[in-house]
């Protein structure tokens, strides 16, 4: 008689589900194999809180019902180190300069601009325009901290 077969719900971490057969008598490294192909070394397989590390486990041994949810973590490859003198995986290019990343440096540039016109021309500048310019640096100075602090 044929083995009957069982639907199990693979979820993930966005919420996306796929829905696997197996049969009771199938192991965790079967299911991932399955399911996973090449990926087997990075999926972790959680049932009921528990993480499914034994890959020699059959699924029946778990008591797995009809529908019953695994959730599934997929974790990035992990990288060889590598040994001195040869050369390491390249690292990703950096990103485009985008006016959003510019927008600090000009706006320190352009106080830098306006403290030396200060400086040079107080007669232009009211008390009003100087309490403000100073309020307006250390405003610059908070955000260009908390933005570089990461």
């Amino acid at each position: 008689p044929a083995e009957p077969t069982l639907v199990l719900r693979l979820k993930f971490l966005n919420d996306t589900e796929r829905l696997a057969r197996v049969r009771p008598g199938d192991t965790v490294g079967a299911l991932k194999r399955t399911y996973f192909p090449g990926q087997e070394q990075q999926v972790r397989l959680i049932y009921q809180g528990q993480l499914l590390r034994d890959d020699s486990q059959s699924l029946a041994g778990l008591n797995l019902g009809h529908l019953s949810v695994l959730h599934c973590h997929l974790s990035p490859p992990s990288v060889a180190p590598t040994a001195p003198g040869t050369p390491g995986p390249r690292s990703p290019a950096p990103a485009a300069l985008g006016v959003g990343s510019l927008a600090l440096p000009l706006f320190v540039l352009l106080l830098a601009l306006l403290w030396y016109l200060q400086l040079q021309h107080r007669h232009v500048f009211t008390a009003t325009a100087t309490t403000c310019l100073a309020g307006l640096t250390l405003l610059v100075t908070f955000v260009a901290f908390a933005m570089y602090r990461r």
